[in-house]
């Protein structure tokens, strides 16, 4: 798991008194609600109430709005129409306070990205949500809220320190992969097959060393037929499928950082043709690299970080 890198964090402590409910606003990314103490529910349209209690870890898919409620009787909720106090969007404000009273429920709530390598968004493609229960000795609920007032106090350094610290709960979050009964480790099955996890962090850490089927199978231990058949299954596209976006990802990240020449980049992004490293560069962002290095020039001069294209998930052989 050293590939694991974790962006975009933005947390929020989210305090409900007892009998109110909060909209959450659709997000973009990811979001994680941790309950740090008390007990209620999150409500998804066309899903089973998620019970809260203290160390319930949930992940949200991006795109869905949700409902969180300081109550004992969720079905309440699903006839109460929209809530009327307002949206709540985590990260957005270093804590949201809903009602009066003292808090009957704290959550955690934030967004975030977290890549396994350069390319492989590990929440983006979820359609329902993680649930998983911890307890107070794992010391998830301590390190969310470390992470948080990293981010409050804003000191040099804060952001990758939540960052690095919201990995923790992550990292924590993906070994129960390895124990869970729980069916959302199917999408994780890459953390249980070594050899297959091996194969892409070979790839990931050297995406322009000339890899072939060949030569991965071989280097876990694995037959031609087994290694793309374990392969596909996991990821869902071919190795060199991924090998092409894991390579073209790396190639956009330098043209970005303006220190090399085009045919520098293509050479590290594993070409010796400029013109076939344009071909395929174009077809995954849809503009030529110097272009594509022009615009990223442009947004940084104007300190705003370059949109980051989205790579086509299906690749024309």
């Amino acid at each position: 798991m050293t590939t694991l890198e974790v962006a975009f964090v933005r947390l929020s402590e989210c305090a409900l008194a007892a009998g109110t409910h909060v909209a959450v606003a659709r997000a973009t990314a990811s979001t994680i609600h941790y309950c740090l103490r008390g007990t209620g529910f999150i409500l998804l349209d066309d899903e089973v109430p998620i019970r809260l209690t203290p160390h319930t870890l949930v992940i949200v898919p991006p795109g869905r709005a949700m409902t969180i409620a300081a109550t004992e009787h969720p079905t309440t909720l699903r006839n109460a129409g929209k809530p009327n106090n307002g949206g709540f969007t985590p990260g957005a404000s270093q804590r949201h306070t809903v009602g009066d009273g003292q808090p009957t429920l704290v959550l955690a709530c934030g967004s975030f990205r977290a890549n396994y390598g350069p390319a492989l968004d590990l929440f983006a493609s979820l359609a329902t949500p993680i649930v998983e229960k911890f307890d107070m000795h794992d010391n998830l609920g301590q390190v969310m809220t470390y992470a948080m007032a990293e981010l409050t106090a804003r000191h040099v350094g804060g952001g990758p320190m939540s960052a690095a610290l919201l990995k923790l709960v992550l990292l924590a979050l993906l070994r129960r992969c390895l124990v869970s009964t729980n069916t959302w480790v199917e999408r994780f099955s890459i953390l249980s097959d070594p050899p297959i996890a091996r194969a892409f962090a070979e790839m990931a850490s050297r995406p322009s060393a000339p890899h072939t089927v060949q030569s991965l199978s071989h280097a876990v231990g694995l037959s031609r037929s087994a290694f793309m058949a374990r392969f596909s299954a996991a990821f869902g596209e071919s190795p060199m499928s991924l090998l092409r976006r894991l390579r073209m990802r790396q190639a956009a990240d330098l043209l970005a950082a303006n220190a090399l020449s085009v045919d520098q980049v293509a050479l590290n992004a594993g070409y010796q043709s400029r013109s076939s490293f344009t071909r395929t560069f174009r077809r995954y962002y849809g503009s030529d690299p110097s272009e594509y290095r022009a615009k990223a020039q442009r947004a940084s001069s104007r300190c705003i970080p370059p949109a980051e294209d989205a790579i086509e998930e299906s690749d024309a052989a």
